[in-house]
């Protein structure tokens, strides 16, 4: 996240990416164009404007998050649905998450049934939260269950990105399924030809520790009272602890 704020990666490079199958890398040393340092503001408006951009266009953008680096497409967008799972070679009855840039957004989307000082402690961060889904939200996205978990990662770049779009991001982690996460946009560089723009945030944690390729955790919080852990993730000691100790939510299990 302090790269990002900095300017970081986003301060050099072509900030145009390409259209579908060019696999544009935003950002990076390597992409075409000039190498010009261009002031930290304008590089970081240039990268959410050309994300913003291949979104709307239906395409599908890699960006960091503060656990893995994802692919996020618009959830609205059922076409653009589709071609994440395959991109991924997903199965099509494992669900999306969707992101949003701010609490308060979940309300349109999900059917909330804790105190929103609960969502506040849990987000933003390193936790998708399982809730009821509204009718606001598409359809297409996860037709086979009432439920849909909601991700606001704790990372500037990804949450303005989710502001600036007029409905939630569907998101997942920018590997092939039941592959490795990945921590670089170079470990992911067989999927850049089906995307329409790659953010190079740098390397997301430490590359070398398998604990950094967790991924969120991912707890269901749609039965009052009660929560159910889907995935441990990397965030689940300090998850539980919140569940359980301030809000005396018990293991649905139990």
């Amino acid at each position: 996240a302090q790269r990002a704020e900095t300017g970081g990666p986003w301060g050099r490079g072509d900030a145009g990416g390409g259209g579908p199958g060019e696999g544009a890398k935003l950002g990076s040393v390597e992409a075409p164009g000039r190498l010009a340092e261009p002031p930290v503001s304008a590089g970081w408006r240039e990268a959410v404007a050309a994300a913003v951009g291949a979104l709307q266009a239906g395409g599908l953008v890699a960006v960091p998050t503060d656990t893995v680096y994802g692919v996020a497409c618009l959830a609205q967008d059922s076409r653009a649905v589709r071609s994440i799972y395959s991109l991924k070679g997903r199965n099509g009855r494992k669900p999306l998450a969707i992101c949003l840039g701010d609490v308060e957004h979940i309300y349109r989307y999900c059917r909330v049934n804790v105190p929103d000082e609960l969502l506040r402690d849990l987000l933003p961060g390193p936790v998708t939260l399982v809730l009821k889904r509204s009718e606001e939200l598409n359809g297409d996205l996860n037709p086979f269950t009432s439920l849909v978990g909601v991700r606001i990662p704790n990372h500037p770049f990804i949450r303005e990105l989710a502001r600036a779009c007029s409905g939630p991001l569907a998101l997942t982690s920018a590997n092939i399924s039941c592959q490795a996460s990945t921590l670089t946009v170079s470990e992911f560089q067989d999927l850049w030809p089906q995307l329409s723009l790659v953010i190079d945030g740098g390397p997301i944690g430490d590359v070398q520790s398998p604990e950094c390729r967790l991924g969120s955790t991912v707890v269901d919080l749609s039965v009052s009272g009660k929560y159910t852990i889907i995935r441990p993730g990397c965030a689940l000691t300090s998850t539980v602890e919140i569940l359980r100790q301030k809000y005396g939510l018990i293991p649905e299990s139990s």
